[in-house]
C-alpha cells in the first residue's frame, strides 16, 4: 500500500466537523508529552501550552490536536504521561466537557487507535471520559468551497505507518539511548532532514492533487501555505524557542507561534505572534 492509499484510508474514517463562518479551532500537534524525566521534551513549554489553552478557551475555541500528543514509544505508561502533566489534562478535559476536544493519532500514540486503549485510559472515571482518537478529521465548508483535511502526516513513510511497531522497538532500545549521547534518529521525519524534505513533499503533492487543503504536523517544521500552496504545517509544542500551531477562524488559517518575551522591568510573560498567513480559504477556490 502507498502512501496515496495510507492517506485515502485515513480520511475514508475520518470525523467530520462543520466549518462555519462563526467557528473557531485551534489547531495543535507533536506535543509529545512524557513521563518528566530528561528526555520529556514537553516540559519545557507546559507553561506556554498551558498558556496559550486558557487563551483559546477564553475565546471558545475548538482545541484540535493532530497526532503525537502523547509520547508513547519511548514511555509504555499513559498513566505516568497523565499524573506528570496534570494540569494540561485538566486544561484538556475543561475542553472536552464543554464539546471542544478533538484528537488525532500520529505514530508516536499509534497505541490510542485501539478501543481497548481508549477505554482503558479515558473511561468514566478519568479525565476526557469517552474521549475518542481518530486517523483524520476533515472540515466541512459550509459554504461549498473548500474542505480542510486534517492529519498527522505520518502515512506519507512506510515505516512511521505500516511498520510503526519496528520504529518503536528501536526508538525504546536503541535510538533513546543513543540520542542521550547526541546521535539523532535518522528514522525520524523530525529530525532527519532529508525525509523530513521527502515527507513534506509527498503531503503537498497529496494535497494539490487532491484539490483539498491539508493540515499535517509530524515533520516539527511549521508551514503557512499560500495561495498556490494548500498544504499547511502545526510545527510542534517540542521546539527549544515555544510552540507552533494553527488558528482557523472566519474561515482563515493562520500559523502563530507562542514563546516568552519581557517586559520594561525584566517581567517575563508569554505572547502570541503571528508567522504566517491569515489565508482565506477562498483562495483556493
Amino acid at each position: 500500500m502507498g502512501y496515496e492509499s495510507r492517506m485515502a484510508q485515513s480520511f475514508a474514517d475520518a470525523l467530520v466537523l462543520p466549518l462555519y463562518q462563526r467557528s473557531k479551532y485551534i489547531l495543535f500537534s507533536d506535543c509529545h508529552r512524557g513521563d518528566g524525566r530528561a528526555d520529556d521534551n514537553f516540559l519545557k513549554n507546559e507553561f506556554i501550552y498551558l498558556a496559550a489553552l486558557k487563551y483559546y478557551d477564553q475565546y471558545q475555541f475548538t482545541y484540535l490536536e493532530l497526532g503525537d500528543g502523547d509520547e508513547l514509544w519511548e514511555n509504555r505508561s499513559m498513566e505516568t504521561i497523565k499524573e506528570m502533566h496534570t494540569h494540561s489534562f485538566e486544561m484538556l478535559s475543561r475542553y472536552h466537557n464543554s464539546g471542544r476536544l478533538y484528537m488525532v493519532y500520529g505514530n508516536h500514540d499509534m497505541a490510542k487507535k485501539d478501543a481497548s486503549f481508549q477505554k482503558k485510559y479515558f473511561c468514566e472515571h478519568s479525565v476526557c471520559p469517552g474521549l475518542r482518537f481518530y486517523p483524520g478529521i476533515i472540515l466541512e465548508d459550509s459554504f461549498g468551497r473548500k474542505n480542510i483535511y486534517l492529519t498527522h502526516g505520518h502515512q506519507a513513510g512506510i515505516m512511521n505507518s505500516t511498520f510503526w511497531k519496528i520504529n518503536r522497538f528501536l526508538v525504546r532500545h536503541v535510538w533513546k539511548n543513543l540520542e542521550l549521547a547526541g546521535v539523532p534518529d535518522p528514522t525520524s521525519a523530525a529530525k532527519n532532514h532529508t525525509r523530513k524534505e521527502k515527507t513534506e513533499k509527498r503531503l503537498s503533492g497529496w494535497a494539490k492533487e487532491q484539490d483539498v487543503i491539508l493540515i499535517t504536523g509530524h515533520t516539527h517544521r511549521p508551514m503557512a501555505g499560500t495561495a498556490q500552496s494548500p498544504y499547511f504545517n502545526t510545527g510542534s509544542c517540542v521546539h527549544p524557542a515555544g510552540i507552533t500551531g494553527i488558528e482557523i477562524e472566519n474561515r482563515c488559517i493562520t500559523l502563530v507561534k507562542w514563546s516568552l518575551g519581557t517586559r520594561d522591568g525584566q517581567s517575563v510573560y508569554v505572547k502570541r505572534e503571528v508567522l504566517g498567513g491569515p489565508v482565506g480559504i477562498d483562495a483556493y477556490v
